[in-house]
């Protein structure tokens, strides 16, 4: 089936440094590098490479020709993006220390001023089987996930950045939460643990990841593969690109929990976001590498 993806598009702008600035330090760049980014397009190429069928909805400045090129070079279709002449691609300013971990500031730009006609006629043709996949750096959550969810398509929504008021607006048409421990830790002081989704599904980082069942009541464990991280940042949009890519090739969640947390893996050891998600011929040889 296909997997449309309502996600944003960023162009990243990424500093290497010896380590996150103080407030009032300023530091002096080891290396800059300009990539493509967005946790919409980061899950949309994951997605992609992981082999499912993947349609992008969004928006960008009509320059910037070269990120369409990224997406389509990924197997991403992008008729769903929209090109706007007034409004820049929306961008991101990321630092990375060299123990792997950042800090990102963020510009909504395009992605947050999407037509809702345009919207509405471009998921037109999502149905029962497909996947709406979304993250909260867009405009119009509620009323794609609105028209997904009456088509009978399933709703996997990335609850960040974290707003528990944007959550609240999407949770009624949402089958699968996916957070990290401490979006978790919010979602839970907010709402409790007893909400009315399929499925919760939560990254930990070096500490693995856990998918909750919340109609049988199960939870599903994985541990993180060990790898030396070179650059974090994309890793939890890898494991949900490729995680709900698992959903939409029909795998149970054993496996595609195993298959995302392997992908989040080997894209932690590469430097970037989008350029690093692996393809998944990648991700199979890894695991068979595993025994």
């Amino acid at each position: 089936m296909t997997i449309y993806n309502l996600g944003s598009i960023n162009i990243d702008h990424i500093y290497r440094l010896d380590h996150l600035p103080r407030p009032g330090e300023t530091l002096g760049a080891l290396d800059y590098r300009l990539g493509l980014g967005g946790k919409g397009a980061n899950q949309s190429v994951a997605a992609a490479r992981a082999g499912s069928k993947v349609v992008h909805l969004g928006a960008m400045s009509d320059a910037d020709n070269w990120v369409i090129e990224v997406l389509e070079g990924a197997g991403v279709a992008t008729s769903g993006i929209a090109r706007m002449a007034q409004t820049p691609t929306g961008h991101a300013i990321i630092m990375v220390e060299d123990g792997g971990e950042n800090s990102i500031v963020l510009h909504g730009g395009a992605n947050r001023a999407l037509d809702p006609e345009q919207l509405a006629a471009n998921l037109s043709e999502i149905g029962a089987g497909d996947i709406l996949l979304m993250q909260n750096e867009t405009s119009l959550q509620v009323m794609a996930a609105t028209q997904a969810h009456a088509t009978g398509a399933r709703v996997v929504y990335s609850a960040a950045p974290f707003s528990i008021d944007a959550l609240r607006a999407v949770l009624p048409y949402i089958s699968v939460i996916a957070l990290n421990e401490l979006e978790a830790q919010e979602l839970f002081a907010a709402l409790g643990s007893d909400l009315p989704v399929d499925g919760l599904l939560i990254t930990r980082g070096a500490e693995g990841a856990e998918y909750r069942d919340l109609r049988s009541g199960t939870t599903h464990e994985q541990a993180a593969f060990k790898v030396k991280a070179a650059d974090t940042t994309g890793a939890g949009d890898c494991f949900a690109g490729w995680f709900a890519a698992g959903l939409d090739r029909g795998e149970d969640i054993p496996t595609a929990l195993r298959h995302a947390s392997a992908a989040a893996a080997l894209q932690v050891t590469r430097q970037g976001a989008g350029n690093a998600m692996p393809e998944r011929a990648e991700v199979m040889q890894f695991l068979g590498a595993q025994g």
